[in-house]
């Protein structure tokens, strides 16, 4: 009895030893304020997201007719000088705007986010986002073949890191930021709150840590809340209900992964190779959008589906209307458009144009498939859902999120089993060729490797500044002599080019100089302070992906 009575008097001490530090972190991370932002991020970006895509409908309306998405009958109706020459207007507009008015000259997307992302949640200004979604609005507006979520995601996420700056707040809390502007983009974009969730975490994010999973549901609950109150509670696709007609289809569910994977393929080379072709010719930057835009033009004439981020045609696919000469025809002629698109620095992204490979993929492969086993085959119309899947996730590098994307936008939660198939053996296959998404190979252009691992981004991003020692406080011992003193280091330099210099001379400390100025001593840089910063940031990047 005794022994007791003495647990339950040591019982609040034993409960606040428990509970204390679990508070302590909870509080010192900042997660209170950041549950409030993810509020405020969640609606602001939503705002955005609906203004965003009411301004594309009215930029389309003098020359299509339309503020819808669905534009490929109104462009059919319209004359072939029009269609010719609106892209190439529109890509005039494009071309003033980068070539005056924006720092990278170009129009931001879903690799300049993962890229804030490692740097810690900072590298978006609000001006380039803003200038960036103007550019993508005037690109879709006049036509571009392009997407419309991956901007959009950017906008979210330029929105969420400008929020943090108004805020002292550690940088896994401003990562978690940014990925809520990402998420409540995704939302409201697509009306999918779940996939935005996952798309957040898969994508930018690089884990699924609990710490970000609160914050990041509220804000896709936000976003999804504002948009469904302005446009309704309605799937992007509204289609049959379709079923699979019996399990032994499942060899040709796999084949259809398999077909999925090699279009997942030649779309990354082809916006590979189209975007190295555009940068080894020599031209104004300007002149770029326009040429673009009359190439575009010129494929529209012939078909219309192209034009925009073609929901129609995409819709026409998922409800079997389109001949299989059609859909092979729109196959190809898609995949040169987007490419010519996004190589002439038009503003957009590729959700859309993969979705809408996939669809014509998969619808092309379901008649195929039903004129070969009539008795068996399911319907073209469920095939094309499984495409989209397919070559979206392929492409994009995020099965999970683009599998959920699929079932929200078209209410197919029945092909569950038949999707996974698909977008697994796509994934897989595409991975093996490729190595990387194409927004990773986007992020390879620019020297940063991401897709790699911490240990290989944090060896490009953390400079020689962020462990140097302050120079000598004797002036006389400030000076050096490149020639005779031997190698050095500029507070610039990567912590990857330092630790070589240091490994290849064996050096323990060596002199950090002034760039342009190789005389002058700015500090020291010691070999074991560099390895200690490099291990501290490795076990920051571990204990905020496990919280």
């Amino acid at each position: 009895m005794h022994a007791i009575l003495q647990t339950i008097r040591r019982l609040p001490k034993i409960l606040s030893t428990w509970i204390s530090p679990n508070v302590r972190l909870f509080l010192n991370s900042r997660l209170p304020m950041v549950w409030l932002l993810s509020l405020i991020i969640g609606a602001l970006v939503a705002i955005a997201a609906i203004l965003f895509r009411l301004a594309i409908g009215l930029l389309q309306w003098p020359w299509l007719g339309t503020t819808s998405e669905r534009i490929m009958a109104a462009a059919a109706a319209q004359p072939w000088w029009l269609i010719l020459c609106a892209p190439a207007f529109g890509g005039l507009i494009v071309g003033y705007l980068l070539q005056n008015h924006t720092n990278k000259q170009r129009a931001g997307g879903v690799a300049d986010v993962i890229e804030a992302r490692a740097q810690g949640g900072r590298g978006l200004p609000l001006r380039d986002g803003l200038m960036s979604a103007l550019i993508t609005t005037i690109s879709l507006g006049f036509g571009a073949s392009a997407g419309r979520e991956g901007p959009v995601v950017h906008l979210g996420a330029t929105i969420g890191t400008a929020l943090c700056r108004a805020f002292s707040l550690p940088d896994a809390s401003r990562r978690i930021l940014l990925a809520c502007g990402v998420a409540s983009a995704v939302s409201a974009s697509f009306n999918a709150p779940i996939a935005g969730v996952l798309f957040a975490h898969e994508v930018v994010l690089g884990h699924y840590a609990m710490s970000a999973f609160v914050p990041i549901v509220l804000a896709s609950a936000v976003g999804t809340v504002l948009a469904r109150q302005y446009f309704g509670n309605v799937a992007a696709f509204e289609i049959p209900q379709y079923e699979i007609t019996s399990y032994w289809e499942i060899p040709a569910f796999a084949l259809l992964g398999l077909t999925c994977a090699a279009v997942a393929i030649i779309f990354q080379f082809a916006l590979i190779g189209t975007d190295w072709f555009a940068r080894n010719i020599t031209m104004p930057l300007w002149l770029r959008p326009v040429v673009g835009g009359f190439a575009v033009g010129a494929i529209a004439i012939f078909f219309p589906g192209v034009l925009g981020v073609g929901y129609e045609a995409t819709d026409q696919a998922l409800k079997h209307e389109l001949t299989i000469s059609m859909l092979l025809a729109l196959l190809v002629a898609k995949t040169a458009a987007t490419a010519i698109t996004l190589a002439s620095r038009f503003g957009g992204g590729i959700f859309s144009p993969s979705l809408y490979l996939g669809a014509m993929t998969g619808g092309a492969f379901g008649l195929i498939a039903a004129s070969v086993f009539p008795e068996m085959a399911s319907s073209h119309g469920l095939y094309a859902i499984l495409g989209m899947g397919a070559v979206a996730a392929a492409v994009l590098g995020a099965p999970v999120s683009t599998t959920v994307i699929v079932f929200e936008l078209t209410g197919g939660y029945a092909l569950s089993i038949a999707l996974l198939l698909s977008v697994s053996i796509a994934t897989g296959l595409t991975q093996a060729v490729h190595g990387k998404s194409y927004f990773h190979w986007q992020l390879g252009v620019r020297g940063v490797c991401l897709h790699e691992g911490a240990h290989q981004y944090l060896r490009e991003i953390v400079k020689v500044k962020d462990f140097m020692d302050p120079p000598p406080e004797n002036e006389a011992e400030r000076t050096f002599d490149p020639g005779k003193d031997g190698p050095y280091l500029h507070a610039s330099d990567s912590l990857e080019s330092a630790l070589k210099t240091f490994d290849e001379g064996g050096h323990v400390v060596l002199p950090v100089v002034a760039r342009g100025d190789a005389n002058k001593i700015i500090g020291h840089a010691r070999h074991v302070r560099a390895l200690r910063f490099f291990n501290r940031a490795l076990i920051e990047v571990s204990e905020e992906e496990h919280r």
